[in-house]
This record gives C-alpha cells, sequence and structure tokens, in this order.
C-alpha cells in the first residue's frame, strides 16, 4: 500500500500538470498588464543566461543625407542600438503538509482534497503576489520591476541598467496635474477634467503614428472620474478584457481598465504600449512544480512551485502616467 506521502505528492502534481494551463490562464486572468502582454504576445521564456537582454534603439541613422549629383556620401557607422539589462528575479511558494495531516487524511478522498486545497490556496496567494509585484517600484527584496519602476512618477530612474538622467531617451513621459504637459495653470483631477485636461494631452504625447498606447490602466479613483465623465456616451467593450472579468471603458479605441485592489497606487493612470514591455521567464521555472522535500528535522512533505524572471521594458519614453 502506498504511503501518504507519495500519494499526496502524486496527486499535487498530477493536478497541477493537468490544469497547468488553467493555471496560467488565472494568473492572467488576476491582471490586466499582463493579461495585455500575454495576449501580444510579449511573454515568452529563455533557457538560461546571466540576465535578460533586451536590444533597443536609442539614436537615428546619422547618415540620412540630402545630395546632388558628385557630392561625396557619409558612410560613417552610426552607433544606434544599446541593450536593457534585466536581472532574473525568483519567486517561490509551497505546498506544505505535515505528516500528521497526511495520515488523517490517508482516506482516498480526504486526501485528494487536502492536495486539491492545499493547491488552490498555493495558485490563489501566487496570483494575489504576483500581481502586487507587477505594479510595483521594485523596490523589495529579490522583487521584480513592475509598472512605478518602469513608468515612474517623476519618469526618471535606473530600468534596465540605464541611468534616465543621464540618458533622457529613456525616460517615460509624465503627465502631473501639478504641471501639465500643455502648461498653465495647476489641474484638479476630476470627472470634468480627467479627459480633456489630463489625458487628451498625454495621449497625443505619446502618439507617433500607429504607435500609440493599446492599454491604459487606471486606479479606483481615477476610472470613476473617466467613467462619470462618459455618463451620456459610456462605451463598454465587449472584448476578452471584459470576459475576463475587467472593468472595461474605451478611450480612441484603447481599453481602460479598473483593475481592482492589484498593487496599483491610488490616483494614477497608466498610458501603456505594450510592443515595448514583456515579461520574461526561464523555461524551467515558469510556474513550475519541483520535486518534493522532506524536510530532516520535521514529519512533513514540502512542495516547491517556482517562477523566475522578470518585466521588460525597451522603449520607456513610449509608456506615460497621469499623477496628482
Amino acid at each position: 500500500m502506498p504511503s501518504p506521502n507519495a500519494t499526496f505528492t502524486e496527486l499535487v502534481t498530477t493536478t497541477f500538470r493537468k490544469h497547468r494551463s488553467k493555471v496560467a490562464d488565472n494568473v492572467t486572468r488576476n491582471n490586466a498588464f499582463l493579461k495585455k502582454v500575454k495576449s501580444k504576445g510579449m511573454y515568452s521564456t529563455e533557457s538560461g543566461g546571466l540576465s535578460i537582454a533586451m536590444p533597443l534603439e536609442y539614436a537615428e541613422n546619422g547618415t540620412y543625407q540630402r545630395y546632388s549629383g558628385f557630392d561625396v556620401l557619409n558612410v560613417a557607422q552610426s552607433d544606434v542600438l544599446t541593450a536593457a539589462e534585466y536581472q532574473w528575479r525568483q519567486i517561490a511558494i509551497h505546498v506544505v503538509a505535515s505528516g500528521r495531516e497526511l495520515r488523517i487524511n490517508s482516506g482516498p478522498e480526504r486526501i485528494v482534497n487536502l492536495a486539491k486545497s492545499r493547491l488552490k490556496n498555493a495558485m490563489n496567494s501566487f496570483n494575489n503576489n504576483f500581481s502586487f509585484d507587477l505594479y510595483s517600484d521594485g523596490s523589495l527584496s529579490n522583487q521584480i520591476n513592475g509598472l512605478q519602476s518602469i513608468v515612474a512618477d517623476a519618469g526618471t530612474g535606473t530600468v534596465g541598467g540605464i541611468d534616465s538622467s543621464s540618458y533622457p531617451f529613456w525616460q517615460s513621459a509624465v503627465q502631473s496635474a501639478a504641471a501639465p504637459l500643455q502648461g498653465g495653470g495647476a489641474v484638479v483631477p476630476s470627472a470634468t477634467t480627467i479627459e480633456g485636461q489630463l489625458m487628451l494631452p498625454l495621449w497625443l504625447n505619446q502618439v507617433r503614428g500607429n504607435d500609440k498606447p493599446d492599454l491604459i490602466i487606471a486606479s479606483n479613483d481615477y476610472f470613476s472620474f473617466f467613467e462619470s465623465s462618459q455618463v451620456s456616451i459610456k462605451r463598454y467593450t465587449n472584448d476578452s478584457e471584459a470576459n475576463a472579468g475587467f472593468t472595461t471603458l474605451m478611450y480612441k479605441g484603447c481599453p481602460v481598465i479598473f483593475d481592482g485592489n492589484s498593487g496599483i497606487p491610488s490616483s494614477r493612470m497608466y498610458f501603456l504600449n505594450s510592443e515595448y514591455l514583456g515579461v520574461v521567464a526561464h523555461k524551467d521555472a515558469d510556474i513550475t512544480v519541483n520535486d518534493e522535500v522532506s524536510p530532516y528535522n520535521q514529519d512533513a512533505v514540502v512542495i516547491p512551485v517556482l517562477w523566475m524572471g522578470n518585466v521588460t521594458c525597451s522603449n520607456r519614453r513610449l509608456q506615460g502616467i497621469i499623477k496628482p
């Protein structure tokens, strides 16, 4: 007769692997930013390396030249490429059961219920904390760099190893109600000012042809302002964002999403261009169940679930924020 430990471990691992795609989908549905990244194919895996390198253009080719006849042409090499370097960050969550629990729940139905309940709790905990990290400023120990780092309140800071104070091309756009992009005096965020005086100037600042924001994520208060401004012409989307459970309006064809209690700071609205954002995970640690571990000094079973990766950005200039 197999031991309860072996049965518990087998149930956890087989249940997890059987529902692997569903688990990953639930993580996506827990965060609007991650859902957009995945839907654009910007969630990827890598097999290794000391860090995650993202090539990026930081200057134009300087050999553009108008000429006539036998004019000497400019064939000088242009230094136009560099790379942002993101460090691997690691996350672990464990499905744990004591020997006592396993022996008490040794009946077939009981061990199944124990395994499924522990796995479900672990995945819910992962979803909630990972969502918080995705909106974070990355200041906690070993934390991924979230949106508050990439789209910082000041638009500056060091991201991907590049100091934006030294390289202004790497600064994100900031629309501050206290000092608006369009000039003039301070704007008090409200239902009457949110669209025309705060959103529109930032939108115009971020558009270059077909390159424009494709996701706007708002905190409770700013989403409420925007919704109230649309009282007579509310434009709810019926696409995948709404189907995933996110409350969504539209602004110039771009989804405006309220992401709930997900870690997004209050009084903020992020204008994101997901073409230049991504999440990279290691192929061997992408919400992956590892083999069980039995502590030498405890009567217990520990099953690690691991994730390793980071959030990446290849163009901060096209990411923007509205703040007080």
